[in-house]
């Protein structure tokens, strides 16, 4: 943003700021601060790629994808390319997501960025209803690791959840607590899926409460008045 004057350039920078606090708990909220910033400076690489952020955690796809393009064409690097796969799935579109993960982009990518490309190529199967070959494209050193990385729970929890979905459940379970030990910061809902598995049925502590309190407001009801209460 040093191409634009100082006053603009700050505009600019506060929005981007909200965008990337609001993203995660206000989508919505980060949406409209992204829309600001491209009114403002829609020539600026940064501010198309945060839009395109913005868009897809709203599930605007065409738009998220577009925005992605973008910030490509300004920058010539591949970093956003699997979020532009997952945009095409979004749109419903998962055979070109595979071509995608076909592409010599990907071979560009950093660990982390394959690893992204390698979860978004089979969600894309598994939209095609391809099980088995869902599970295939997860299989890979870094999903075999015991080294924690930034990708592993969600890796772990998506080779868990494909094999659910094949009906290896047992398999299933393995994974599941494999991703709940790598799972940190709860990124997923790994340790839910688990006692879900084993049959652990939470009760909120709030409801449980609430319904002692209703019972005990029956009971009161049914014993009627106080002997004292008569005349």
């Amino acid at each position: 943003m040093q191409s634009l004057p100082k006053t603009l350039a700050d505009d600019v920078a506060k929005n981007l700021v909200m965008v990337a606090r609001l993203i995660d708990e206000d989508p919505e909220g980060a949406y409209g601060y992204s829309k600001v910033a491209l009114r403002l400076a829609s020539r600026v690489a940064a501010v198309r790629e945060a839009g395109g952020f913005a868009a897809y955690a709203n599930q605007k796809y065409a738009e998220a994808l577009a925005e992605f393009r973008a910030a490509r064409r300004m920058t010539g690097t591949v970093d956003l390319w699997p979020l532009m796969a997952d945009c095409e799935r979004g749109l419903g579109r998962p055979e070109k997501a595979l071509d995608m993960a076909g592409a010599p982009e990907v071979h560009k990518l950093d660990k982390a960025g394959q690893v992204e490309m390698r979860l978004v190529a089979a969600g894309a199967r598994r939209d095609l209803g391809q099980l088995d070959a869902a599970i295939v494209t997860l299989q890979s050193p870094e999903l075999a690791s015991n080294a924690v990385q930034p990708w592993t729970a969600r890796l772990r929890y998506a080779y868990a959840d494909a094999l659910l979905a094949a009906g290896r459940r047992g398999e299933a379970r393995e994974w599941f607590a494999k991703a709940v030990e790598a799972d940190k910061d709860g990124s997923t809902d790994a340790s839910d899926r688990l006692a879900e598995l084993d049959g652990v049925e939470f009760v909120d502590a709030l409801d449980e409460n609430e319904d002692e309190t209703q019972g005990n407001g029956d009971e009161e009801a049914a014993a009627g008045p106080d002997e004292g209460d008569k005349e």
